[in-house]
């Protein structure tokens, strides 16, 4: 069975829609995977050209025959050309192509989404309301036990995967967002992906707040009074998993191969030592969603956009594992 993956543009003032197409090239010689493109034809087109991709992109819902690259804007118009870097035209697009996604995953006529980056500022200025991606697709799925989780390879083929109890939250309010709910949903959440994954263990490593994990609580008590007794409680529903153990040093443990995956508390203690050693090949893989969602690790990079310079690698590993994951499920 032939799988569709749907790929939002994103901000199209950024590099999504150079590293969409780029990874589609990249991509295409691999399997019969079939690909819908979502924003604005004016862009991919012009782009299309300029990289001398020469990729055969077609409307979506005409005849498939062999075609294997469509496209769809959600929105009535075409775009302006030549919008500056983060316009609230292209934030608006962004958004639809986003929420337009996401409804045909639900619906069924998509096998996964990977989304490219967007600007949280641009949308917020906009005028939406807007935390981040993860967060809209968990709330137009109408769900709210989803987390976070970034995975990547070293290039000895070591792989980190973190899930993160708390995503985008100031430092000083992180230690009152750790509840036992939190960190036992990433827990699980953690356990399954490994098991998503088709990998042979599910062991997992928690990581503590505090450093050293809280010195037996001499630098802090979260580990004693919520992370610890969490962590205890999965145990005894029988998830293969340990900790608090000291942030400074579970994610060597983890690359050596010790742990499957590790759940880390805030976003930089787990993304930090993530991108230092995937950091063209991180995967933003969302957990808890009702369909496969998965994303490149960085952002919009506004200051090459246009140039042709745009490294595709994390695009395409986000293409990699949403088929990896759509042929498990189908």
């Amino acid at each position: 069975m032939t799988n569709w993956i749907g790929i939002t543009l994103g901000d199209v003032t950024g590099i999504g829609p150079e590293v969409a197409l780029k990874a589609i090239a990249n991509e295409l010689p691999a399997d019969d995977t079939r690909y819908l493109l979502i924003g604005d034809a004016g862009y991919v087109s012009r782009i299309n050209e300029k990289l001398a991709l020469k990729l055969a992109i077609q409307p979506h819902g005409s005849e498939p025959g062999t075609g294997r690259v469509f496209i769809t804007n959600p929105l009535a118009d075409p775009l302006p050309q030549n919008l500056v870097d983060g316009s609230p035209n292209a934030a608006r697009a962004a958004v639809a192509g986003l929420q337009d996604g996401a409804e045909r995953c639900l619906r069924q006529e998509l096998d996964a989404l990977v989304t490219a980056p967007v600007s949280k500022l641009a949308i917020v200025r906009a005028g939406h309301a807007f935390v981040g991606q993860t967060e809209f697709l968990s709330q137009l799925a109408g769900v709210a036990r989803t987390a976070m989780m970034l995975l990547g390879r070293d290039e000895r083929e070591r792989w980190l995967r973190v899930a993160l109890v708390t995503t985008h939250v100031p430092l000083k309010q992180v230690a009152t967002h750790i509840t036992p709910a939190k960190v036992m949903l990433a827990i699980e959440l953690a356990a399954q992906a490994c098991c998503d994954l088709g990998l042979p263990r599910t062991r997992i490593a928690v990581c503590g707040l505090n450093p050293h994990a809280g010195e037996g609580g001499q630098m802090g008590d979260e580990e004693q009074t919520v992370i610890g007794p969490t962590v205890l409680a999965a145990q005894r529903k029988s998830f293969n998993v340990v900790g608090p153990l000291s942030g400074d040093s579970v994610f060597h443990h983890a690359l050596r191969g010790e742990f499957d995956a590790v759940v880390a508390m805030y976003h930089d203690q787990g993304l930090a030592p993530l991108k230092a050693v995937a950091f063209d090949t991180g995967v933003n893989w969302t957990l808890g969603l009702p369909f496969i969602r998965t994303s490149p690790d960085h952002g919009t990079a506004y200051d090459i956009a246009g140039q042709g310079r745009a490294n595709p690698s994390s695009m395409i590993a986000a293409l990699r594992l949403a088929k990896q994951l759509a042929r498990r499920h189908t």
